[in-house]
């Protein structure tokens, strides 16, 4: 399969969410190479400003299952993967699998559920299978995780673990939309909702076969390296305490690889690295407590490595 047809592939799903999503291309960009990646994304943003409704378009644009789980302290692991009930029937125990079988998954508010409930979905978003009463089952392909989480409310939350961050290929926001952005938000709801009269624009289904294409990519030793001088960056950062995991060079490697094909082209240029390094790498960073208090911040700290890291290692001269 050509580089060509992922473009096309992006570009009319891209056209469809952005109905329902005004002014998010950016965001929506890279939702979709999260799906060519196989990855999962955590969206984190203040309320209201579409989260859920980007999860929902874009399920509906590709014609996949959808569910969605609103996360709560009382939701139970099992809530998530799904239980064995006996039929008395038959004498046996009947699997009944839960909402993780899907497609696309939109795990609401997930820091509202605790992190017992929080781990079942581990294993589901890093090896697209679930163990339930020592059986393991299979997840349907594609399968990808949205999950949302409002950063300005902490009352009843559980701050998620390292080892589920790092689960996530990219966080994101989607942010306010500006005034003349907003206006066509008013003017597009006047009426009915553009999510109810959405449609399948593609096959969903097609996602396993284009990832290949994804992983051809061309990706020359000078960009790979850059990636990995990047990484190395965060670990060695005076005001970091947690540097990026081995996961978070591979996420950048492949997304980039993933953008390149979205927009054309069969080979990876430094401006895709740095496009997609902060979402990328961004949630798995940890600030240090005394420089936290100096107000430095993640986004800060990662914007200035990416203006002191050289591409060519002869620069370093």
């Amino acid at each position: 399969m050509q580089v060509s047809a992922i473009a096309s592939f992006a570009e009319t799903v891209t056209a469809n969410v952005e109905r329902v999503i005004v002014g998010k291309h950016s965001a929506i960009e890279r939702a979709i190479v999260a799906l060519l990646c196989e990855g999962h994304i955590l969206i984190e943003d203040v309320p209201g400003v579409g989260k859920t409704m980007l999860a929902r378009a874009l399920a509906i644009s590709l014609g996949c299952s959808f569910k969605r789980l609103q996360c709560t302290p009382d939701l139970l692991p099992n809530d998530v993967t799904g239980v064995s009930v006996f039929d008395q029937r038959t004498g046996a125990f009947e699997f009944r699998p839960g909402p993780a079988f899907v497609n696309i998954l939109l795990a609401d508010e997930i820091n509202r559920a605790t992190p017992r409930t929080q781990s079942a979905l581990l294993e589901a978003m890093g090896e697209y299978q679930v163990s339930v009463d020592g059986e393991t089952r299979e997840l349907p392909r594609p399968f990808m995780v949205l999950a949302t989480q409002n950063p300005i409310e902490y009352e009843g939350t559980f701050p998620l673990p390292e080892a589920q961050l790092d689960r996530f290929l990219m966080r994101i926001s989607l942010g306010y939309p500006s005034e003349e952005e907003e206006e066509r938000v008013l003017l597009n709801l006047q009426r009915v909702h553009p999510i109810v009269t959405l449609g399948q624009v593609v096959d969903g289904m097609q996602v396993p076969a284009l990832q290949p294409t994804v992983w051809d990519v061309h990706v020359d030793e000078t960009v790979r390296r850059y990636i990995l001088r990047l990484v190395m960056a965060t670990r060695r950062h005076p005001d970091l305490a947690l540097g990026a995991s081995p996961r978070g060079s591979l996420g950048l490697y492949r997304s980039s690889q993933a953008l390149a094909a979205i927009r054309g082209r069969n080979y990876v240029l430094p401006d895709d690295v740095k496009h997609l390094y902060a979402s990328v790498l961004g949630h798995r960073i940890i600030i240090k407590p005394e420089s936290a208090l100096r107000g430095r911040n993640a986004a800060g700290v990662l914007q200035t490595i990416l203006e002191e890291t050289p591409l060519d290692i002869g620069e370093l001269a």
